[in-house]
């Protein structure tokens, strides 16, 4: 009996690796990315307490106020937004894809290295407090806006109640996240207007980028068209309401002296494979 805790105690240690799938397990397993996790609730920084917001609630727009209700019944648009689902999904295996695939990620982070190829450079974003800064708070901002009308509408993505291909693994929590607007694309349409307010000399292509960004939740087959539109509606409310508040305009100054330093200095060029594969995305439209 006295050998009995020390067997039981090799037996958890080894729990783990039989737990272990094998080398041709691990190469049969999905490639796809988990889902992205919501704006609103994953954390900003892993370790770091969040920020506050720049808006108070009575200061944040009133989104659900301010968007039309999304398309319902046997409407036009609820037949375009169909459409564009079904067309879609022809499109996995193309280049297109696998740009949507990268594009899963959101936050300031990611969106900050998605805006590389229009920036010139990647941003050394330990070097850029005051940029990731003003990001992540506006973030919070963004959470709210995009927060209120999903729970108003509540409206299914366009992969529930269905197989059709998706280009993350499907999970309960992405199919019981409402899609309207679509957080994502708010997301980019936020930053791509702050990255030209900050660089004016390329404000175009940041918009682009958000917008490809963007598209590609629909390439995804995780947000409907009507969602996407709605997305850069709530971004341009959030970001002229921003413009009121004295801290965000001196975080957003205290970005630019920062940015510019950082740019002068000079910084790791992005991958020319990644970018020729982002512009040849703007140029052809998904449908």
């Amino acid at each position: 009996m006295a050998r009995l805790p020390f067997v039981l105690t090799l037996l958890a240690a080894a729990a783990p690796l039989l737990a272990l799938p094998s080398a041709a397990q691990a190469q049969d397993a999905p490639q796809k990315p988990a889902s992205a996790p919501s704006v609103g609730t994953a954390p900003l920084t892993p370790d770091k307490p969040a920020r506050a917001p720049y808006l108070t609630d009575a200061q944040a727009p009133d989104t659900v106020a301010i968007l039309a209700a999304p398309p319902r019944g046997h409407s036009a648009s609820e037949a375009a937004d169909k459409a564009a689902f079904n067309a879609t999904r022809s499109l996995k295996g193309s280049p297109r894809w696998a740009l949507a695939t990268t594009d899963v990620a959101d936050g300031a982070s990611a969106i900050l290295d998605d805006f590389a190829c229009v920036i010139g450079q990647r941003i050394d974003q330990s070097r850029a407090p005051a940029l990731m800064t003003l990001l992540e708070r506006t973030r919070l901002d963004i959470a709210r806006a995009t927060r209120a009308p999903k729970l108003h509408y509540r409206r299914l993505r366009p992969f529930v109640g269905n197989e059709a291909e998706i280009c993350v693994i499907r999970t309960s929590e992405l199919s019981n996240a409402f899609s309207f607007p679509s957080s994502h694309a708010t997301q980019a349409w936020t930053y791509a207007s702050i990255m030209a307010t900050l660089m004016p000399e390329k404000a175009t292509q940041f918009f682009v980028r958000a917008r490809s960004y963007g598209e590609s939740r629909v390439v995804c087959g995780l947000h409907w068209l009507s969602d996407i539109e709605a997305g850069r509606t709530t971004a341009s409310a959030v970001y002229a309401t921003l413009q009121g508040d004295p801290g965000f305009r001196s975080d957003l100054e205290k970005a630019r002296t920062e940015l510019g330093k950082l740019i002068s200095a000079g910084g790791a060029q992005p991958d020319r494979a990644v970018c020729a594969r982002e512009e040849a995305a703007a140029r052809e439209p998904i449908l």
